[in-house]
């Protein structure tokens, strides 16, 4: 994977998160044991970026209690949409001239290869001003469209309930997940208005603004509708555990790992299985549990922060 890009993330996460109905902030809650927030960061790490912003508003001091340093924090207050929330990090990246990254912090699945093409596409030949990540969900609804061409230039994004019979034909979404060099994405946010229903900033009106200066904007599609799912409920939250648990399983079973009854099993985020480790049904990893190679786990067991050694049951 190419490292090179000399960017900054900045991950939104100043919502109320309200319907979650709870004193933890939203992306705080666990999948796997791991704050939720704490997945998408440690995915942004593995691509080295110059800093990392995360924009703070209701529960501002958990936030920064469980970030202790490893990322900056900035706020938005009052809380005026995704663009004001962006403006608000502008001026922790004064000294920062590469590109910026704007994730979610209760989006927290997206892939490294996938921001790292949203960067290299930032840089392609055509140079365009902005990247968009977009999606193919199975069930497009109401989400905003991503109107391009074959090649990926985007001609227009349209809110649902602004577009066309026609456009809202289109399948391809807009995750909100964005690219652009530092000073562009300020500049164009500058002229971004409020103009709407919600009297609100909204950070994908920059992809509009290039497009009416004549610059071109580009969309890359990430590789399924759950890189970008969002969790706003407690229901959307064990969906993500479920297809996070999925992938670990298959992950397991692909380097060598039986697992009896898969759908029984239940991982935590650092969980180190070696090679011929059986797994019988219904077990469940807590943090900080390895398993050498040829042991056996029996069914109905709980093990966390434990060592298991090699051929041992």
């Amino acid at each position: 994977m190419n490292m090179t890009r000399d960017f900054a993330a900045i991950v939104l996460a100043a919502g109320k998160g309200t319907r979650m109905k709870s004193d933890l902030h939203k992306v705080l809650h666990p999948i796997a044991g791991r704050p939720m927030l704490d997945h998408l960061l440690a995915t942004v790490d593995a691509l080295q970026p110059a800093k990392k912003v995360v924009v703070v508003g209701a529960g501002r001091d958990q936030l920064e209690n469980a970030l202790a340093g490893s990322a900056e924090t900035c706020l938005q207050e009052p809380q005026l949409g995704t663009g004001h929330a962006v403006q608000q990090a502008e001026e922790s990246l004064a000294d920062h001239s590469g590109d910026v990254l704007v994730l979610y912090g209760d989006v927290p699945f997206v892939k490294g290869e996938t921001m790292q093409a949203m960067l290299d596409r930032l840089h392609a030949e055509d140079r365009p001003k902005v990247v968009v990540l977009g999606f193919e969900p199975d069930d497009p609804g109401h989400y905003g469209r991503v109107i391009a061409d074959a090649d990926g230039r985007i001609d227009k994004m349209v809110e649902f309930k602004d577009a066309s019979e026609e456009e809202r034909a289109c399948r391809l979404c807009n995750s909100g997940v964005m690219a652009a060099r530092s000073a562009d994405m300020f500049e164009l946010l500058r002229r971004v208005g409020n103009d709407n229903a919600q009297g609100e900033y909204y950070l994908v009106d920059i992809v509009n603004i290039a497009n009416a200066d004549g610059d071109s904007c580009a969309v890359v599609s990430a590789d399924t509708p759950a890189e970008v799912t969002g969790i706003n409920s407690r229901a959307e939250l064990a969906r993500a555990e479920a297809q996070w648990q999925e992938l670990k399983r298959e992950e397991a079973m692909t380097e060598g790992v039986t697992l009896t009854a898969p759908d029984t099993v239940f991982f935590s985020w650092d969980t180190d299985l070696a090679a011929d480790v059986t797994v019988e049904p219904h077990v469940v990893f807590g943090p900080g549990v390895s398993v050498a190679s040829g042991a056996r786990i029996r069914a109905f067991s709980h093990l966390e922060g434990a060592r298991v050694g090699e051929g041992c049951s």
